[in-house]
């Protein structure tokens, strides 16, 4: 789900896009779920995507880019400036993760 490259990241994520509010919802067939509360129209979807990652992981939206998915649910998104550990104490809370 999260991978090591050589500048940051790489983070496998679902969305559900239409949502009541967005936010961070745990992990679903090993990808990270978010929640959007934006339609997927006009890439607006992507947008709060980029906003609601760079949020939860204390980056700049410049640090997080689509990589793949761009017009599906699946997606993977690369994010520079922080490590896979420093995104897994950010992302779940120690109660929460598992290895």
């Amino acid at each position: 789900m999260i991978h090591t490259t050589p500048d940051g990241i790489l983070i496998d994520i679902r969305v559900i896009p239409r949502a009541g509010r967005s936010g961070l919802a745990g992990v679903r067939d090993d990808a990270l779920l978010v929640r959007l509360h934006a339609a997927p129209v006009d890439g607006a979807a992507n947008a709060e995507l980029v906003g609601v990652l760079a949020h939860a992981l204390g980056v700049t939206k410049r640090s997080v880019t689509l990589v793949s998915g761009d017009r599906a649910r699946r997606k993977r998104v690369r994010i520079t400036g922080i490590t896979a550990s420093d995104a897994r104490a950010r992302l779940w809370p120690p109660a929460e993760r598992t290895g």
